[in-house]
């Protein structure tokens, strides 16, 4: 049993979940250690509930949108499993119409220039990587969770 499933095998157990009950990803945030580092932490710590995604991204790698419901681990930038979130919302919008309102919610920005700023530089390093090109008109994907496990 790999670290992901014995993870999981004790999430099961400690919530008394169906042994049944599938987990949709496991994943880091972001692309470096240390934003992947940061980001998990404010997720433990309650402060980021919140992230937003490529619409084009889900495409190129044939992946399903998040839909609520969806339990996922979320984990350190080496994979080391360290929390479980649930999908509570997912919202659909061109990057253009996002708002602080919105965006607030992922917890790393204290006005909407600076989340702009640092997506915008996510999405076009994604893109060039996965073979799409951002335009403020592109769709994210932004999903709310709530923690419901940490180890």
């Amino acid at each position: 049993m790999n670290k992901l499933e014995r993870f999981w095998q004790d999430f099961l157990n400690e919530t008394k979940r169906n042994q049944d009950t599938k987990y949709c990803d496991a994943y880091h945030f972001e692309r470096t250690e240390y934003w992947a580092n940061e980001l998990l932490r404010l997720v433990l710590i309650g402060q980021k509930q919140a992230t937003a995604s490529s619409y084009q991204a889900f495409i190129v790698e044939n992946s399903p949108l998040p839909k609520v419901g969806d339990l996922n681990i979320v984990t350190d930038f080496f994979g080391n499993p360290k929390g479980v979130v649930e999908t509570t919302n997912v919202t659909i919008l061109p990057f253009k119409e996002m708002t602080y309102e919105i965006v607030k919610r992922e917890g790393e920005d204290d006005h909407l220039e600076s989340w702009q700023k640092g997506h915008m530089k996510f999405f076009k390093a994604e893109g060039k990587e996965l073979g799409y090109e951002f335009n403020e008109d592109m769709l994210v994907v932004f999903e709310d969770f709530k923690l419901i496990y940490k180890k």
